[in-house]
C-alpha cells in the first residue's frame, strides 16, 4: 500500500496507525446505540421541568445541570456519527447513524427550547437573589449574564420550540451542498508531469494546483471548475437556501441583518467584520506587487488563476513524509514550553489524526472531538509543505480543545468561532518563523518566504474577499435580490479582479469557485480567519519576544474556553480585536516581507 499516491485508496489498506480513534469514543455501533438510548430518556427527563426551570434556585439548578448531561451526551452520539461518514460518506450505515443523530439533536434542541425563556422570565433581581441563596449557580454565572444579554432575541416559549423543531429541514442546503460535492461528483482524470493518469479529487486538486508544469496546472484548474459549471445552477440553490435560512432567523430573532445575528452569539461587533473589509482594501497594493514578484518570477507573459498556488522557486522540491513532518512541528513549535509539546506527542502518538485520503473520505482537514473525547484531527496528508502547515495549524485547535476542557467545567469547556483561528495560526506562525531561522540558502529563504506570503494570501486576503462575498450575498437577498448564477458567478468574478489586481488574467472559470467553497454554509465564519491570523502574527511575536510572561498569557487563553467573551478573552492574552491595530499590523509584516522578496528575486 502507498499513501503517497495522489490516487485515492480504498480506506481498509490504511494502515490502523494512522487512523483515528474512534474506538475510543464507541467501541462499536451497539454502544453508540445505547447511548442515543440515554439521550432519549434525558430528553423525557428534563421535559418534566417545563413551567419549573425557575421555581426555585435549586430546581435552576436541576435544570442545568441535567441540560449540560445532556447536551455533553448527544455530543458524543451526533460527533461521532458525522466523523465515521466523514471517512467514507459513501457508507449508508453510517449515513443513516447521522441522520438518526441529527434528528435526535433537533429534538435535543426542541425539548430543552423551554429553558432560556424561563430564566429570562425571572427579574434580574430574582435571579440575582438565586444566585446568593445557591452556590452552585455561581458556576453559572457568566452563562446566565450572557443569557440575560441576548434578552430582545429570544422568542416565547412556543416560538423557540418552533425554532428548534426548524432545524432539521434548515441544515438541508449544507447537507445537499455536501453529498453533491464530496460523494455525487466525480472529477476527470489528467496527465500528470510524468504523463501518468492520475484522478483528480479534492485532496489532490492543490498538489497538483502547486505543480511546476503549468499544463497540469492549467488541466487541473479547468477540470475542476468546468465540472462544478456543469452543476452551476444546483449550487446556486443550495446556497441561496443558505442564505435565506440565515436571513429567515435573524428576523425571526429581531434583528437588523443577518451578519448582526450572527456575529452576537459571541458578542462580537459587526465593526470587527467592516474594518477587515477595509483594512485590507486599503492594503492591496502589497497584493498587487507580490502579484508583480510572482509573474516575474516565473518569467510569465500573463500570470493566470492557475499560476498562484506553484512556488515561485523552481529547485526547491520540499517533499516531507507524515512522519517527518511531526519533527519539524515539534521543533517549531519549541517556544510555547515543554508541557505544550508533551500534549502534542501524546496527539501524535495516540491516534487523534486520520491521516490520507481514501475514496469517499471528507475533502480538506478539521480539527473535532467533544468534551469527553480525543480531539480528533482528519487530514487528507500530501507530503507538501502546505500540508506540514495543515498539520500545525489543526493540531493548533485540537490543543487549544485539550487546555480548554481540562481547565474548564462542561458549560464552558468549548471556545467561540472567533478564536477557533487564533491558535491555529499562532501554530503556523512560530512554525515559519523557526523555518525562516534556520534557512540553508537564500534560495530556500525565498521559497519559504514564498510560503508565508501564501498564508497571508490565501488566510488574510482570500478569506477576507470570501468574507465580503458573503455580506454582499447577504445584503443581496435581504434587499430583495435571487441568488442565480449567472449573479454569484459575476460577483465573485469581479472581487477576484478587485482583490488580485491589473497583473492577474482573472479566467472565466475562476467564476464557478464559490460553487466549490464549504465555508460559505458556516453562517460568515470565514472572516475569524482573517482576525485569527492577524491575532496570531501579533501572540507569535510577543512570545518570541518577551518568552516565558508572553507564553504564559498565551496557556491562560487557551485554557480560558468560554468562561468570558472571546474578545475579553483575547484581550488578556495581548490583542485587541476591537480596534483595527492587530490587522494593520500583519498587513504591514506581508507589505515587509514582499519587498524582502522582491530583493531576492
Amino acid at each position: 500500500m502507498d499513501n503517497k499516491k495522489n490516487t485515492p485508496i480504498d480506506r481498509e489498506n490504511i494502515q490502523e496507525k494512522y487512523k483515528w480513534d474512534l474506538e475510543s469514543m464507541y467501541a462499536n455501533n451497539e454502544a453508540w446505540e445505547e447511548d442515543f438510548e440515554k439521550v432519549k430518556v434525558l430528553v423525557k427527563e428534563i421535559s418534566k421541568y417545563k413551567g419549573k426551570t425557575v421555581e426555585s434556585s435549586s430546581k435552576l439548578l436541576e435544570v442545568l445541570k441535567l441540560k449540560d448531561d445532556l447536551y455533553r451526551k448527544i455530543s458524543n452520539v451526533l460527533v461521532y456519527a458525522r466523523m465515521r461518514l466523514d471517512e467514507d460518506s459513501r457508507k449508508s450505515t453510517y449515513q443513516a447513524l447521522t441522520d438518526r443523530a441529527t434528528n435526535l439533536y433537533v429534538l435535543v434542541n426542541s425539548e430543552t427550547s423551554f429553558i432560556v425563556p424561563e430564566i429570562l422570565s425571572l427579574e434580574e433581581d430574582d435571579l440575582e437573589k438565586y444566585m446568593q441563596e445557591e452556590e452552585g449557580l455561581k458556576l453559572y454565572e457568566h452563562y446566565l449574564e450572557d443569557v440575560l444579554r441576548g434578552k430582545n432575541h429570544v422568542l416565547s416559549q412556543k416560538e423557540e420550540a418552533l425554532l428548534a423543531e426548524i432545524g432539521e429541514m434548515a441544515s438541508t442546503p449544507e447537507t445537499v451542498f455536501s453529498m453533491l460535492s464530496d460523494a455525487d461528483m466525480k472529477f476527470p482524470s489528467i496527465k500528470d508531469e510524468s504523463g501518468n493518469n492520475v484522478e483528480i479529487t479534492h485532496g489532490n486538486f492543490i498538489p497538483l494546483m502547486e505543480s511546476n508544469d503549468r499544463r497540469v496546472r492549467e488541466e487541473a484548474f479547468k477540470a475542476v471548475y468546468n465540472t462544478y459549471e456543469e452543476f452551476k445552477n444546483t449550487f446556486a440553490s443550495t446556497l441561496n437556501g443558505c442564505v435565506k435560512k440565515n436571513i429567515f432567523y435573524s428576523k425571526a430573532r429581531n434583528y437588523s441583518s443577518s451578519l448582526e445575528a450572527a456575529l452576537d452569539e459571541n458578542n462580537i461587533p459587526t465593526s470587527v467584520y467592516d474594518n477587515l473589509i477595509n483594512s485590507v482594501h486599503n492594503n492591496l497594493d502589497a497584493m498587487y506587487k507580490y502579484m508583480d514578484i510572482r509573474k516575474r518570477a516565473l518569467k510569465l507573459d500573463n500570470l493566470h488563476m492557475y499560476d498562484i498556488y506553484t512556488p515561485i522557486v523552481k529547485d526547491v522540491d520540499i517533499k516531507v513524509p507524515y512522519d517527518e513532518s511531526q519533527t519539524i512541528i515539534k521543533e517549531g513549535l519549541k517556544p510555547l514550553g515543554k508541557a505544550y509539546i508533551e500534549i502534542l506527542d501524546e496527539g501524535f502518538n495516540s491516534r487523534w489524526i486520520d491521516v490520507y485520503e481514501n475514496r469517499g473520505k471528507r475533502s480538506g482537514a478539521y480539527s473535532s472531538g467533544t468534551y469527553d473525547s480525543k480531539p480528533f484531527v482528519l487530514l487528507n496528508y500530501h507530503e507538501t509543505l502546505d500540508n506540514v502547515f495543515t498539520i500545525a495549524h489543526e493540531m493548533g485547535h485540537s490543543i487549544h480543545s485539550y487546555y480548554s476542557k481540562t481547565a474548564q467545567p462542561y458549560i464552558y469547556g468549548s471556545y467561540s468561532i472567533f478564536l477557533a483561528e487564533v491558535a491555529s495560526t499562532t501554530n503556523e506562525a512560530l512554525l515559519i518563523d523557526h523555518m525562516l531561522k534556520n534557512v540553508k540558502n537564500d534560495n530556500e529563504k525565498l521559497y519559504l518566504l514564498n510560503h508565508y506570503l501564501e498564508q497571508f494570501r490565501t488566510t488574510v486576503y482570500r478569506q477576507t474577499m470570501f468574507a465580503e462575498f458573503e455580506k454582499n450575498i447577504h445584503e443581496y437577498v435581504e434587499n430583495g435580490g435571487a441568488l442565480t448564477a449567472d449573479y454569484l458567478c459575476e460577483m465573485y468574478k469581479g472581487l477576484n479582479e478587485k482583490y488580485y489586481g491589473p497583473d492577474m488574467v482573472v479566467d472565466e472559470e475562476i467564476a464557478f469557485e464559490w460553487a466549490r467553497i464549504p465555508h460559505f454554509y458556516y453562517n460568515f465564519y470565514v472572516f475569524q480567519y482573517a482576525t485569527g491570523f492577524s491575532s496570531a502574527v501579533s501572540l507569535s511575536q510577543q512570545i518570541l519576544e518577551e518568552g516565558e510572561e508572553a507564553v504564559d498569557r498565551y496557556i491562560g487563553f487557551l485554557k480560558s474556553g468560554n468562561s468570558d467573551y472571546p474578545i475579553n478573552v483575547l484581550r488578556k492574552a495581548g490583542v485587541d480585536m476591537t480596534t483595527s491595530e492587530p490587522v494593520d499590523k500583519a498587513l504591514g509584516l506581508f507589505s515587509q516581507l514582499v519587498d524582502e522578496m522582491d530583493k531576492l528575486i
